[in-house]
This record gives C-alpha cells, structure tokens and sequence, in this order.
C-alpha cells in the first residue's frame, strides 16, 4: 500500500501534527453535538476507547486481553441499529479524513521550515557536483530532461468532488492557522471558518449518486491544473532555475520545460465502451478551452501590470502597427454600421456563436483560479449591458478592458471609432425582441459584430488624438488578448458543431504562435533594464505556455489490441482478402507494410461495418483531425505482437489520407506516436524481441527516426503483470523487461522512452516516488520518463500548491540521478539466478492458490466488500473487461481495492514469503542480505513489501472470515494468515529489522494513530455486510456500507 506520506514521512513534526489532529477533532465533536446528540458522542468515545485500548495490549504482546476487547467492540457493534451504525460510520470516516488532511499539511509544513531539504533541486545538484559531475553536464542534462506524467480516469478516487474541494480550503485554513503573526481575533475568526467547513462536510452527501461520464472525469483532471498546478509550475521552474543557476552559474532557459502533463482522461476507451470518439474529440476541445480561458486572465493581468512606455524599437514598431491596422479596421466598421439594415441583424442572431446553456456542462463557469496579485479594478458596469435597448456595449476586446489606464495609456481594441447614430438606434429599440433564452449569446454575438459600439465608450478611455504616449505592451499584450478571445469563440463553435470559418490569422493555433509576442516583450523589458519585471508575472505566463501549451495536457488515446485485429478482419473480409486475425505474424506484417510503404488509402468510403468497428475507425478519424497538437500517444494494451503496432501505424496513415482529402490541405500536427504496452508477464518476457522485430524493419524504423526523431517509447504495465503472477514475480519481470527494450533499442541506435503504467498502491506498482524511479535497470532513465498517476494519488501528490512542486522536484532529482549515477546492476550473475528462484517459487505459490485452488474464488467473494464496489459510482468504466465471474478478466482495480477494505492486502505479498523462505532454506540468506545492502531495485522491492505489511492487520482480517464466510472456507482463511505471517517473518530475516517499518518510524506512527478509529469501522463494515446479504435490496445499508469503503480508504491513505 501506498501511503501520501511515505515519500517525506519522516519529516512530520508529531506534536503540531496531534495538535492540528486535536483541533480538528474537536471540531468534529462540536458538530456532532449539534447534530446527534451527547448521548451518540458518548458511544462514538465509547468504541474509539475500546479500539485504542486493544492496539495498546497488542503492541504490549498481551494478545488475549487485546483480543478479548475486540469480541467486545464486535459485539457492541452487532447491537446497534441501522441508523447508529450509519452515523458511526460518517463519524469515524470523517475523523479519518480530517487525520489525512492534517498529515498532509504537515508535510507542507515541514519541508518549509527545514533549511535543507533532501531530494530538493538544490540538495541533489549539490551532490552531483561534489560527486564530481561537471556543470556543464549537469546543465545540459537537466535542460534536456523530459518527464511526462500522465493522470488516468482510474477509479480509485473515492471522494465525491465537491468534498475534496472542503478538504482543500481545511488545509489552507490550517496553513493560515500557522502564521505566527495572528491575533486572538484574528484565531477565532479563523477557528470559526474551520468549524463552518468542517460543518459542511458533515451536512455534505459522501456517496455519489451516479457514475461519472468521461467527460466527468476529464474535467475532473483539468481541474487539478486549476486548482494545483497552475500555481506550482512557476513555483517549481522558479526553484529548478535558482538550483541550476547556484550551481552551474546560468540558469534554466525561459522556455525549457523538464516536466509537462499528459491525459487520459476521455481517450482511454480500453474496456470502456463509454468513451466514444466523439467524446475523445469534446474532451480535447474543451481542454484547449480552459487552456485559453486561463491565458485570458494571465495576459489580462499582465495588462495591467505593464504599464512601462520605454520598450525597444521591435516591440514600439509592433505596437504601432497594431494600432494602424486597429484605426483601419474601426474605420471599415464605422462605414459599415452606417448601412446595417434589420435584415443585417436578424443575419447576425442566427449565427449566433455557442451560449453558455449549450456549452459542455461546466464549461460556461469562468475559472476558479486565484490571483492573489491579480488587478483590484473590476469591470465598470457600462449602461446598457443588461438593457438592451439602451445601446449596445463595444467590442469584445473593449467590453473586457478590466483596467482604467488614464490618459497616458492606450490598449488595442480599447480606441473605438463609433457612429452617434448607433446610441438609441431605433435598429436595436424595435427591429428585434429577446427571449430570455436567447439574450446572452444576442449580445454577445452584437458586440462581436461591432455594430452596436456607443459613444459612450468615448467616457471610458480617451481616443488616439488626446494620447501623450503610449504604453507598447499593453497595445501587444491587448492585441494577444484579443486573439485569445477568437480563439476561445472558435472553439466554442467547434464544441457546437456550428460553423466555424475563422480567418487562421485571428486565431492561436500553436503554443509557438502564443509565445511570439510573450517572448518579444520580456526582450524588450531585458534590453531596457527592466529584467525584474520581465522575470515576474510575464516570465511565469511564458513558462506556463511552454508547459501545458495549448492544451494543458495532452491526450493520449489508449485501445485494447484486440479491436484493432477486428477491425482489420472487417476490412479483409470486405475486400475478399480472408480473415486477418487468422493469418500468421509473418503474413501480417507482410500485408502491413506493404499498405504502409503504399500512398492510396486503404478503408473504402463505402464500407459498412459492425457499429463496435466504426467506432474504432472514427477514432483514428478524430486523431487525424486533431493531430498531434493536441493528442500525444496511441497506447495499445495488451500488446504482444509488433504486427499489433503496424496495424495501428496503418490505421493512422489511412485516416490522416482519408481527412486530408477531404479537408485540402495536411492533417494538423504529426502523426501519433504509437506506444505498445505490455502487461502480462508472458508479454513482458517477449517485449524486447516484439520492438527488435519492428525495428528490423526498414520501414518502421525510417518512420521512427523521421517522424519520431529517432525515438521509440515503450510502456510496461504494474497492474495485470502483478495480479497474473503476483508482486514479487511482476517486479522481476517488468525488470527484465526494461532491461531487454533497452537493449534492442541500443541495438539499432534508436533512443527509448520507457512509460510506466503504475498504480497508486504497492499491489499495482505504486510506491514512493524517488523509490521508484531510483530501483530502475540502469540505462533504462537516461533523461527521459512517462509515468502514470491514478485516482487517490493525483490528489494527493498535486492537490495543494505546495505539495505538487515537492512532487515536481522529486520527479526531476530523481530522472537526474538515475540518469547521471545510474543504479547498480545486480553485483553478480548469482544474484539474478537467485532472483530467478525466488520468482519462480512465488509465482507457482500465486497462481496455485489464485488460479488454481477451486474454492479460492468463492473466498474472495465472501470475505471482501468485492461485489459491493460496483455501488460506489466512482468511475465510467465497468469493472471487469469481459462479463466472465473469474478473477482472470477481473480489473486490477477492484483485485486490489477489494482485499485493501479488508485490510489483508494479499496481492502485495501472496507468494513473496514462499519465494524467500525457499532460497533461506537452501543457504542463501546472506546472500539476500548482500542484495538488499546493494541492489537499489531488491532493496526498493522488500522494503515496499515491508510497507505493506506495516499496513497489513491479521486479527481484522481473520474477523471477516469469522463472519462471512462459510465454514468449509474458513480453512482457507486460515492457510493465508499463516502465509502472511510466514512473509513477515521472512522479509524480516532478509532486512535484518525486528518489525515491519523499523527503518520508518514516522510512518508506522502515523498508521498508529489512525488504529483507533479505522479498527471500529472495518468491524462495523462486516456487520453491516452480513446484514446486507441477507438484505441485499436495503438502500440505507448499501449506503452505509459505502460509507464505510470511504472511511477504510481514508485510514488506508489507499483504495485500488
């Protein structure tokens, strides 16, 4: 199990973390109070002491007494009614979040009071270079570093949206609650707000009443980037460039980006028939949306901000060409007002550009981000805007100038040439009614047109002839504001499917064609000594820009290999050419490159198809009109062949034809890259073979170095690797594997880009960060990193500011060591032998009792909350990829979630302590020793291992088999827990430590003090289990149940 705090748990201050733990609980006592009574907070202290009472004599080693406090708490729980057991649930769920949201702050809190900050820009740069690493290499190698971190639409986020937006502000109001200059007022208007949100959250729904769209969980995702990292890109660039300019005298050039973000929320349609391309394509435009809608803000901000006449004579040459072209465009619109007529209008209403009541849900909100230095001048309210027969308000660009520059300044659109005749016109008096439906997007569509400009304007801001000066970058900078807003109408028009014939010139395509006029202004404020205003909020827009683009991340497009191999028999078979899926590789890859070597396309136009292999098609449709400007892979799960490559490579060239021809001119942006994922240990052991098979071929191998610049990106699967053959074999494949796609990329010269699919607990590949990336093969990081972040972690590790660009640096030291120091390799061909052993013992143990094992099923069902997850709504896909009962089509989310609510954890350890004990049974337990002192990736291994155990509860676990399941099962149960101690035991042996966690014992604290309260709700979640199967159409005890899923997930810090 993953915890959010493994990665700096060691750094939390205990007695202000109790005391925040303290004030929060405090305040949760108050609320209930009011809600429930004294007598329930009696029962609710009541149970929680019982709890605390057992773990006490537990960790004294007075099992019986503990034991005998856990019948009592059980029975106790038995007694109570449906409604006590469903508030009890709600209040110990919300204690163990509000302990989460206080361990968090603490890491915030910590890592900004220490004065050296291990794993920090600074802090590895430093060691680099003491260790002998030149500066020019270590800048080189972090200007060139490429890192992309890819959030997933994984369901494992359990909290209902609106809940982690509460959690946010307590975590802020806790930060406030830090600062040593507060009042005693100041304190209790501060306690005030907290007992408010902490009040709301009890009075808040925890239960999603309907599964999310896609697009639910897209905007979810673009939301992390308004509400995180949006703030901590600056921040973090800020500190990587002071690290780098401390250490190597120059520092981070203004446009390199060594992270960026990618998505695959709206284009991961494996498994999910949810995910249509029409919905690929609305989740790309809308991400492109919100990118311009923050730009608009930033640059009018800046506006504001730059208010500087002295500029160089580029920028002064640009800005009065703006205003010439301003003066002539306003002149052709004065001319042209005066010969509008009423059916000129009526022509304007019925082109209407998209409404905010058409808009994808959402989409008509302005963004929530914060700007704390933001302009305090708001919008003045100009006659008429709400009254339409008044007169009409200006352009666009006038209607937004949020900031009254004076009579020195002057922005483009701001100087508005008008015809008196337009204020009261009887054109907009009587030619015209509004219906209420309709005014906003009349408006709007009015002020676009310019026809309604009024004098009044001319009050506003004084015209060119009364102007002394004027101040160049707010003429440029309204000018990119201007463009930005086309930009945004048009994609308005595109979300409608309405017309869009936008002239390319007024429109922003390209984060270069943004960067433009940025970059020009911050050469002109450095070339005219004023680098401190250049280096503030314009160089934050800039590295903003470079970041997230124009589309804040980019989507990646993930589908099963399988439908790709049913499209192309659709299209054999129409072209009387047999059956492709039963060809051989040989012959396929024959057919293949043949069609890719060839200019014609491929799929007919007339071709009728089975509506699941039109969908394929339209995607590769939608790719092509979208390009690679917007979209960054296509991932092919379960890949296993290099012809399942080729036939996307096909699919994609044939699409790309097939629109250019119909568009005239060449697709946008390039062709995709096509990523095979491997993901079973069978396809992972042949992976190096499947890419030197590709690469063999010239065809393929031309296409990568042209198209891909000579680059080839492989993605390794954590999840089903590890629920195929359990963890420990996983691991040592996905090691291997690396290892190999290196190899056969360096055969052929072609550099690698590894992409690891990991999950957010140890059962899927999740870990702490640095961990992980520092336990890779050496030569499989060299500079460049695609990872996936899922579900819970994503809020966890970039939900607050400052939390992301702690993640942020750790991402980046850590591709930097692995690159410049890379991991020791096994120190011996023994040691990979021994690892050969192990693995082959704990993987024949795994699947024995998995895969094998008759009853095994059936266990699983009754002694997890399994078939019960499906009611918690929390993602758009279904949880198994076929309809099939077995464990092998089962996602590896539910797997994992499952037994983690349980709190057994059995996918991370099953077959590990079976592994070990065999190979300490054969003489090799010094040699396991010298492995794990030595060997970065075996170290990482027992030492995730030994987390999860920390995590692991034997007495919990065996009280659900007490329960639930049937007797002639139970034996299973008790074969399992002696397996898991059988683990413990030998993960010990081979750390050399006395308890789990010995060498974290921050961590083990931390999971200690949440016992108390998380014991009682896995207690209550089998009690109410067992009613539920005897109840199994009991609305409120399905809730209840699911309350207590949030309440597990909140005190395992994990869910899937």
């Amino acid at each position: 199990m993953t915890d959010t705090t493994d990665d700096i748990a060691e750094e939390i201050s205990f007695q202000s973390f109790e005391d925040d733990c303290r004030l929060l609980g405090s305040l949760l006592n108050d609320v209930l109070q009011r809600e429930v009574g004294d007598q329930f907070i009696q029962t609710v202290e009541r149970k929680r002491i019982l709890a605390q009472s057992a773990c006490n004599m537990r960790k004294a080693g007075i099992e019986d007494t503990a034991e005998l406090l856990e019948k009592q708490l059980a029975l106790e729980i038995s007694k109570m009614t449906l409604e006590e057991a469903l508030t009890l649930a709600r209040a110990f769920s919300h204690y163990l979040t509000l302990m989460g949201i206080a361990e968090t702050h603490h890491r915030v809190r910590k890592a900004r009071n220490v004065a050296h900050l291990s794993k920090s820009c600074d802090d590895i740069f430093n060691q680099l270079i003491q260790g002998g690493v030149s500066q020019e290499d270590l800048y080189n190698t972090v200007c060139k570093q490429e890192v992309e971190i890819v959030l997933t639409a994984h369901p494992t986020q359990i909290n209902r949206r609106t809940l982690q937006f509460k959690h946010v502000r307590i975590a802020q109001l806790l930060e406030y609650n830090d600062r040593p200059d507060l009042n005693h007022e100041d304190r209790e208007m501060l306690i005030e707000d907290l007992a408010r949100e902490v009040t709301a959250i009890w009075q808040t729904d925890e239960l999603r009443r309907q599964k999310p769209t896609p697009v639910d969980e897209a905007r979810a995702g673009l939301h992390i980037v308004e509400q995180s990292l949006w703030k901590a890109i600056p921040h973090y660039l800020r500190r990587l460039s002071n690290a780098l300019k401390k250490h190597t005298g120059r520092p981070l050039p203004l446009t390199c980006t060594p992270i960026k973000f990618g998505s695959w929320m709206g284009g991961d349609r494996d498994g999910n028939p949810n995910v249509t391309a029409k919905v690929t394509r609305d989740v790309s435009l809308l991400s492109r949306w919100m990118a311009i809608d923050f730009y608009i803000k930033e640059v009018d901000s800046l506006r504001f901000e730059l208010s500087i006449i002295r500029c160089s004579d580029k920028l002064s040459s640009l800005a009065h060409e703006i205003l010439q072209q301003e003066i002539k465009t306003d002149d052709w619109h004065v001319s042209r007002s005066q010969a509008v007529n009423k059916s000129q209008l009526k022509h304007y209403g019925q082109h209407v550009s998209a409404s905010s009541s058409q808009l994808p849900d959402g989409l008509e909100f302005s963004s929530f981000t914060e700007h704390k230095d933001e302009s305090a001048f708001s919008r003045p309210d100009i006659p008429g805007t709400n009254h339409m027969t008044s007169n009409y308000q200006g352009t666009d660009s006038a209607q937004n100038s949020d900031e009254p520059y004076g009579n020195d300044n002057l922005t483009t659109g701001s100087t508005t040439l008008t015809s008196n005749n337009n204020l009261h016109s009887p054109l907009i008096s009587k030619s015209i009614s509004f219906g209420t439906g309709q005014l906003h997007a009349q408006r709007k569509t009015f002020s676009e047109s310019q026809i309604g400009k009024s004098n009044f304007q001319k009050l506003l801001e004084p015209s060119l002839p009364q102007l002394p000066g004027i101040a160049p970058y707010r003429i440029v900078l309204g000018n990119v504001k201007e463009k930005l807003m086309k930009t945004r109408r048009r994609l308005e028009l595109l979300l409608e499917d309405l017309p869009c014939d936008h002239d390319p010139w007024d429109y922003y395509e390209t984060s270069d064609q943004l960067l433009e006029p940025l970059l020009l202004c911050y050469e002109s404020l450095q070339s005219c000594g004023s680098g401190v205003l250049a280096d503030g909020r314009l160089a934050d827009l800039i590295r903003r820009v470079s970041t997230f683009g124009m589309v804040l991340m980019k989507l990646d497009l993930r589908q099963e290999s399988g439908r790709h191999a049913e499209t192309f028999d659709a299209i054999t078979k129409y072209l009387d050419m047999g059956v492709y899926s039963e060809w051989d590789e040989d012959r396929k890859l024959e057919f293949l490159t043949k069609e890719l070597k060839g200019k014609r396309p491929l799929v007919p136009h007339t071709i009728q198809v089975a509506p699941d292999v039109k969908e394929v098609l339209d995607t590769f449709r939608v790719g092509a009109e979208l390009g690679s400007d917007s979209l960054g892979a296509y991932v092919i799960s379960m890949a296993s062949n290099a012809s399942d490559v080729l036939a996307v490579e096909l699919l994609q060239k044939d699409a790309r034809l097939a629109v250019s021809g119909e568009i005239g001119r060449p697709c946008p942006g390039g062709t995709l890259r096509v990523v095979p994922l491997f993901e079973t240990v069978k396809d992972l052991r042949g992976a190096g073979f499947v890419i030197r098979k590709l690469l063999s071929i010239d065809w393929y191998r031309e296409h990568i170095i042209r198209n891909h610049n000579g680059h080839q990106e492989v993605m390794v699967g954590y999840s089903d690797s590890g629920k195929d053959a359990g963890r420990f074999t996983a691991a040592w494949e996905l090691y291997k594997a690396q290892e190999d796609v290196v190899a056969s990329c360096n055969e052929y010269g072609i550099k690698v880009t590894l992409f690891h699919g990991r999950g957010g607990s140890i059962g899927r590949g999740g870990g702490p960060t640095y961990l992980a990336i520092q336990s890779q093969p050496p030569g499989s990081v060299m500079g460049t990193l695609r990872s996936t972040e899922q579900g819970e972690m994503v809020q966890a590790k970039f939900g607050l500011p400052q939390i992301a660009v702690r993640q942020l640096e750790i991402y980046t030291t850590a591709v930097l060591l692995a690159t410049l120091r890379p991991p020791l390799p096994p120190r011996e061909e023994k040691w990979r032998n021994l690892m050969e052993e192990i693995s082959e013992i704990s993987c024949q143990n795994y699947r024995s009792t998995v895969y094998e094992n008759p009853e095994f099923l059936s266990y699983f069902h009754e002694a997890t909350p399994q078939a019960e997850l499906g009611f918690l709504n929390i993602g758009s896909r279904p949880t198994r990829r076929k309809s099939s009962t077995g464990i092998g089509h089962l996602r590896a989310i539910p797997w994992v979630f499952a037994w983690t609510q349980t709190r057994f954890v059995l996918p991370s350890w099953l077959g590990v302590g079976a592994g070990l004990k065999g190979a300490c049974e054969k003489g090799y337990t010094e040699d396991l020793r010298a492995m794990y002192t030595e060997w970065p990736f075996f170290q990482s291994t027992m030492d995730l291992i030994e987390m999860v155990l920390g995590k692991a509860d034997i007495p919990i676990a065996k009280h659900y088999d007490e329960v639930l399941v049937s007797e002639n099962r139970r034996q299973l149960g008790n074969e399992l827990r002696m397996e898991l101690s059988t683990t413990d035991r030998y993960v010990l042996v081979v750390t050399g430590h006395e308890k789990p966690l010995e060498n974290n014992w921050s961590l083990r604290r931390l999971i200690e003090s949440r016992l108390p309260y998380l014991n009682p709700i896995n207690m209550l979640q089998v009690e109410i289990l067992r009613r539920l199967r005897c109840d199994d159409d009991n609305h409120k005890l399905r809730d209840a149940l699911l309350i207590t899923i949030n309440g597990i997930a909140a005190g395992m810090r994990n869910t899937g």
